[in-house]
């Protein structure tokens, strides 16, 4: 069998424009090219499609769980493997395992079991997202309140040495807890640093953001709003160039006017991307399951504590798309886009990730006429089909 192989598919989506009748060429678990479908060079495997189309696989930095498995309660190798093969399912090829505010104990143990990850390339392991400890208990949302706490020289240190050894390494965390000077060491040390959960003034986030941090967790929720003499964090965001924001777009998260009047005003091209925030749930028929040992129930397409909060999402990234497509009306290859290159560009790894231009991994999902996973490939290799 050649090592060369050609995917042929009615229609291809590269990440920024479109080909129709064409084929796209994998050698070694890279994209080497797509060509018209009349051109396929001699030798190579082909493999027709007949319906669908072809599109870069998804990216999503803020996955908490999957398949039964929910990071914090289980950090370890096996949960990393679980999480990412329960999200391939749903067109998710790259992503981040979230964990959510716990212990140093807890922490140290799922940064171990990223570079496990790492080392062994787990399929559709990216790296790690730390969402806390250091939050504003003013805006801790689902976060234990008795786990939230200031940045101290230990946990900064512990943050960077982790970062030498993961691919990647995404922290949120909040000007409340965290100084410009702690921030400006984390993204030093090559950290995104994100900022959410947190009720800051519109001035201490642009502190923060000319600080080094690069990004928003999940826009409009758990952070301070947009007022019309105090901008807050929402604000900050929507105005600082070269900030990008994750959004859970679910229709219950934010409200699609609020969606859309952010895609609007936010400054720079491909400034919010998609996550789905999703927890143990994905993947699985389960109605609940336990953090720091509190109930979260699932219903109605939300996730809830006793007392109502939200906690984390009943989404998955295809879902998400589809919702972007069919709700707020964006055209389908900008949907495309917020869930794969988008986010690799806001996490630097949009040279392999994101899209299907040469030299790029050749991570896809091949989507069904009326926008359904029908199968996912990583590294050229499929590793779910409907």
């Amino acid at each position: 069998m050649s090592e060369l192989q050609a995917i042929c598919c009615p229609r291809i989506f590269d990440g920024e424009v479109w080909h129709d009748s064409a084929a796209l060429l994998i050698e070694f678990g890279f994209v080497s090219g797509i060509v018209p479908a009349d051109a396929i060079p001699a030798g190579a495997t082909r493999v027709d499609l007949g319906q669908g189309m072809i599109v870069p696989g998804f990216v999503d930095l803020q996955v908490n769980g999957g398949g039964g498995v929910l990071f914090n309660n289980a950090p370890d190798l096996d949960s990393i493997r679980t999480i990412c093969s329960a999200h391939a399912q749903f067109g998710t090829t790259a992503l981040l395992p979230t964990l959510i505010t716990d212990t140093v104990a807890v922490n140290v143990a799922a940064m171990a079991a990223g570079v496990a990850a790492a080392g062994q390339s787990v399929p559709g392991f990216l790296g790690l997202h730390l969402e806390g400890p250091h939050l504003s208990l003013a805006r801790k949302g689902t976060h234990d309140p008795a786990l939230i706490r200031p940045m101290d020289d230990e946990d900064l240190a512990r943050l960077v040495s982790a970062a030498a050894a993961l691919p990647n390494l995404l922290c949120t965390v909040a000007p409340e807890s965290v100084s410009p000077e702690q921030i400006r060491t984390l993204a030093g040390a090559g950290i995104v640093v994100s900022i959410g959960h947190s009720d800051a003034s519109y001035a201490a986030a642009r502190a923060a953001f000319d600080a080094g941090a690069s990004m928003a967790t999940h826009l409009f929720n758990a952070m301070s709003q947009m007022g019309n003499r105090e901008p807050g964090v929402v604000g900050a965001v929507l105005d600082a160039p070269g900030v990008t924001a994750g959004l859970i777009a679910d229709g219950i998260h934010v409200h699609p006017a609020a969606i859309g009047a952010a895609l609007r005003a936010k400054r720079g091209e491909g400034g919010i991307f998609l996550v789905t925030d999703a927890m143990s749930q994905t993947g699985t028929d389960l109605t609940s399951f336990t953090l720091n040992g509190r109930l979260i129930t699932r219903s109605n397409g939300a996730l809830r504590l006793d007392d109502g909060t939200l906690a984390g999402a009943d989404l998955d990234m295809i879902d998400a798309v589809n919702y972007t497509v069919d709700t707020i009306g964006l055209p389908l290859d900008e949907a495309l886009r917020m869930a794969s290159l988008y986010p690799a560009r806001a996490l630097g790894v949009d040279e392999t990730h994101g899209h299907l231009r040469p030299q790029a991994r050749a991570d896809f999902v091949i989507l069904d006429p009326s926008r359904s996973v029908n199968s996912t490939w990583i590294g050229g290799e499929q590793v779910w089909s409907a």
